[in-house]
């Protein structure tokens, strides 16, 4: 009795766990990885160090405060503060100040180096939402391929159903004599074949959940699962647009050419710092000390008629005019023209590469519709076929042998259909991402 009331509570326990357990959408999946994939977090990173980078160059126009002290002893030869004649004695000096200076001008390198941090967060954020959108093709593709796995199970689950349904007609045939045993053998080995065939979807199904698991940093992976939606094969309005009018939306809206860019302009910006390193610096300064000293051989003021009577200001302004400085700022110039025209190639390789996957994927969707179609065709005609073997050997016209050739070609057709509808959704899903049409719209 006790036991019986164990298993009881164990299936209700294990039920209601079931019932629980989180079925993850399209939208949840890529949320999640966006906010936790370690790729993302790093370009994360890579932001708040720009940023950082702004701040010292804003820095870079404030004066610089320093404050400074000293305490020393000195024996042997020293000066006399009152007489200022030498003498040999032990002295003591206490001195401290502070000073303060400020760039008036460095050949604007400093308000240079200002547009260029700015530009430089600009570009941490392109890549950081490029990377975004890298990872949400990679999770909508995987994804893709675990709806395209459980509905590949079903299918071989049909197939299976109807081979089941099959045997018990042709047991009843071979019982009665109208069928030779030899086709009973050959029903039989096309259900073995089958459960075989549902063993390995059933596999394929847990590989795409792992694989999915991993992108999202999900360790649960017995537990994590994919809702199942009835979702409608999308219809390729993409199409009705020109290639062109992809390629010009994408390149308004795609990172890739953002980001060449920027690099292009943050590339002009390094090149005027370089060039300003020609200028003179003109720099300002300022300064206040004071100091306090004692010696063994003569009576000193005390510290506080010392430190107001020594005290003392210094200030200025200072030019720095570069005349030769073993071609250093002549080099990083070079160099900075070197960039400038690497970063306009760049750019214009962006260019020609995204109309180059424009072209690609607006010609794949158009390939892959093509092939959909044509299985759903292929599928139809395998279906009559099907229909109308199953009809003659039901009758005894046709053997097993042949109708299981059939049966074989119904099944690889629908198998056909399912990869064909699935290739066609992902490479429609990459065209729509071009056109700036979310990754998470399946319908």
């Amino acid at each position: 009795m006790k036991k019986s009331l164990l298993i009881l509570v164990f299936a209700l326990v294990t039920m209601v766990s079931q019932g629980q357990q989180k079925k993850w959408t399209l939208e949840e999946c890529v949320a999640y990885a966006l906010e936790n994939n370690i790729s993302v977090k790093q370009s994360e990173l890579d932001v708040k160090v720009s940023e950082i980078g702004k701040k010292d160059a804003i820095g870079n126009f404030l004066p610089s405060l320093n404050a400074s002290t000293s305490y020393g002893w000195n024996i042997g030869l020293s000066q006399d503060p009152v007489t200022f004649n030498a003498v040999t004695a032990t002295s003591k000096t206490l001195s401290g100040g502070v000073s303060s200076g400020v760039t008036l001008y460095n050949g604007l390198r400093n308000l240079n180096q200002l547009y260029r941090s700015n530009l430089e967060i600009i570009s941490k954020q392109y890549q950081l939402d490029k990377m975004k959108d890298d990872i949400s093709l990679l999770v909508a593709n995987s994804f893709l391929q675990i709806l395209f796995n459980k509905e590949s199970l079903k299918v071989l689950e049909s197939q299976q159903s109807i081979t089941q349904q099959q045997l018990k007609r042709t047991q009843d045939l071979v019982d009665a004599g109208s069928l030779p045993k030899g086709d009973l053998l050959e029903v039989q080995a096309t259900i073995a074949s089958q459960e075989q065939q549902i063993v390995n979807a059933e596999n394929a199904i847990q590989l795409s959940k792992i694989s999915l698991a991993q992108i999202l940093l999900i360790e649960d992976y017995q537990n994590f699962d994919t809702a199942d939606s009835n979702y409608i094969t999308p219809e390729p309005q993409i199409l009705n647009q020109s290639v062109n009018a992809i390629v010009a939306k994408a390149k308004e809206v795609r990172y890739d050419i953002k980001i060449a860019e920027t690099n292009s302009e943050l590339a002009q910006y390094d090149l005027k710092i370089a060039k300003g390193a020609y200028q003179p610096t003109l720099s300002g300064f300022y300064s206040f000390g004071t100091n306090y000293f004692t010696s063994e051989l003569f009576e000193t003021p005390n510290f506080k008629t010392q430190v107001s009577d020594n005290k003392g200001h210094s200030f200025g302004v200072q030019l720095s005019i570069p005349i030769f400085n073993g071609w250093a700022a002549s080099n990083n110039v070079d160099r900075s023209k070197v960039n400038v025209e690497r970063s306009r190639f760049q750019l214009e390789q962006a260019n020609l590469d995204l109309e180059t996957a424009v072209y690609q994927a607006y010609n794949d969707v158009r390939g892959a519709l093509k092939a959909y179609q044509a299985s759903e065709k292929t599928l139809a005609a395998r279906q009559e076929a099907f229909n109308y073997s199953r009809e003659r050997y039901n009758v005894g016209l046709l053997n097993a042998f042949d109708f299981n050739q059939s049966q074989n070609q119904f099944e690889s057709a629908q198998s056909e259909v399912l990869r064909a509808k699935y290739d066609y959704t992902f490479k429609l899903k990459v065209l729509e991402f071009y056109f700036g049409i979310p990754i998470t719209n399946l319908n």
